[in-house]
């Protein structure tokens, strides 16, 4: 372990001086991307620098277990020393677990209302709209690649893309089923509902996973969606169908039907390369349809409920009051207890293992 912790406080070591570097300042996008990194192992050298330390304080403490008028003062502080080197080991393991090659990629986003009509709409735009805010607080970028607004102004499909290094491996604990519980708009009895969407994240797929084009069928058709946009009088909405598994995708939000292809191909490859993960790790799981679900509401990850103003996430028990500030992109207290979590249990099956 010693060697992995001295290899870490050298590449932070590397990450301060690369940062003062002002060829490195001119870059803004290499800039934020040492930063990021920099931020992120910063609680790793805190720990790294306070396990050096109880093992020196350790060291000294048993030295001085032969000294007859210390002894008993050493040998408590020798029992309080061991325990909390064996918890900064603990939290290190948890650090040292091998990452997901894919969780440096950009990330594409697909949200869908699920069950309950409109309300299921305006509940994916508001999952929409909370990811967003939380993508522009993590200095990522996002750009809308397909959409299918309602009447009311929700979605019943949004897809968009979020770039910059860390995005999957941020947005991926989203994966599943999203439920509201809270007062329609379109409720005029004041009754409570339940409605739901999913949310599928994907790594998205580099050019280097190549699409073999005799399997795609390509369609070209009229957009659809309320009101008389000027994207709607053309022929500019493309459906990509992969042949072999059925996969569908529709772009539709450009109004150039090239970059509507483009986008709908860049979707279709992600989705592929994500089922070839599933396959590789034998998860039950190989598509992504059974990814986020069918939709139902038995089927959630986490509830918004607004008259209680609380947000809960199902998968680690983790429940906090803070609804508004969730929705407004505040996910980082839930997305951190989902990864400690996922590390924990990646140390509980290496321990059985």
């Amino acid at each position: 372990m010693l060697d992995k912790l001295d290899r870490l406080e050298e590449e932070y070591r590397e990450l301060e001086a690369l940062l003062s570097d002002p060829e490195v300042l001119k870059d803004k996008g290499r800039y934020q991307s040492l930063s990021r990194r920099y931020a992120e192992m910063g609680e790793v050298i805190g720990l790294i620098r306070e396990y050096r330390k109880v093992l020196e304080d350790l060291e000294q403490a048993e030295s001085l277990l032969d000294d007859p008028e210390l002894k008993e003062m050493a040998k408590a502080e020798r029992e309080a020393l061991l325990a909390r080197k064996e918890a900064l080991e603990k939290e290190l393991e948890r650090h040292l677990l091998p990452k997901d090659p894919m969780d440096e990629r950009d990330a594409i986003v697909e949200i869908r209302a699920g069950t309950g009509g409109e309300e299921a709409a305006l509940f994916a735009r508001d999952l929409f709209n909370m990811y967003l805010r939380f993508a522009e607080e993590m200095g990522f970028e996002t750009e809308v690649l397909d959409s299918h607004p309602t009447d009311l102004g929700g979605f019943s499909k949004v897809v968009f893309e979020v770039r910059g290094p860390g995005a999957y491996g941020t947005f991926k604990y989203e994966s599943g089923v999203h439920r509201v519980q809270r007062v329609p708009v379109t409720e005029t009895q004041g009754r409570i509902h339940t409605s739901t969407a999913t949310v599928a994240v994907l790594p998205k797929a580099e050019e280097d996973f190549a699409l073999n084009m005799d399997e795609i069928r390509i369609d070209v058709m009229r957009a659809s969606g309320p009101g008389g946009q000027g994207v709607n009088t053309t022929d500019s909405a493309v459906r990509v169908v992969h042949l072999p598994t059925g996969i569908m995708v529709t772009c539709q939000d450009s109004r150039s039907q090239i970059k509507n292809r483009e986008k709908a191909l860049m979707i279709l490859r992600s989705r592929l390369l994500e089922m070839k993960r599933a396959e590789e790790a034998e998860r039950l799981r190989k598509t992504r349809l059974a990814q986020i679900g069918t939709g139902e509401r038995s089927e959630k990850i986490r509830t918004y409920n607004f008259p209680q103003s609380r947000v809960t996430d199902h998968r680690i028990g983790f429940t906090t009051h803070d609804l508004e500030g969730v929705l407004s992109g505040h996910l980082t207290p839930i997305l951190e207890a989902l990864k400690r979590a996922d590390q924990e249990r990646q140390l509980a099956a290496l321990a059985e293992g």
